[in-house]
């Protein structure tokens, strides 16, 4: 059980970096952001690969490469609803 929480973590985070330093553009986001980005991000990925293979939602079925890019797409969805905040002088 432990073990299985510190791996979804790892994942996460490095899944969270990648993405961040695939989009564009400055993102202030904390380390614990990064790794809610990195596992929203592979659930994205898990759901994209189910049906992709139409074997049905099941959970770990992304792998490294479907939570990479699970998370460069909600990294994208979150760039573009926040958007670029101006800076008043």
């Amino acid at each position: 059980m432990l073990w299985n929480i510190i791996v979804l973590l790892v994942i996460g985070l490095v899944a969270g970096f990648i993405a961040r330093a695939v989009i564009p553009g400055s993102q202030k986001l904390s380390i614990v952001a990064t790794i809610v980005l990195g596992i929203i991000g592979s659930l994205v990925g898990n759901l994209l690969g189910s049906l992709i293979s139409g074997n049905g939602f099941e959970l770990g079925t992304a792998g490294w490469i479907g939570s990479i890019v699970g998370a460069i797409i909600v990294l994208g969805v979150y760039v573009a609803v926040t958007g670029r905040k101006s800076v008043r002088r």
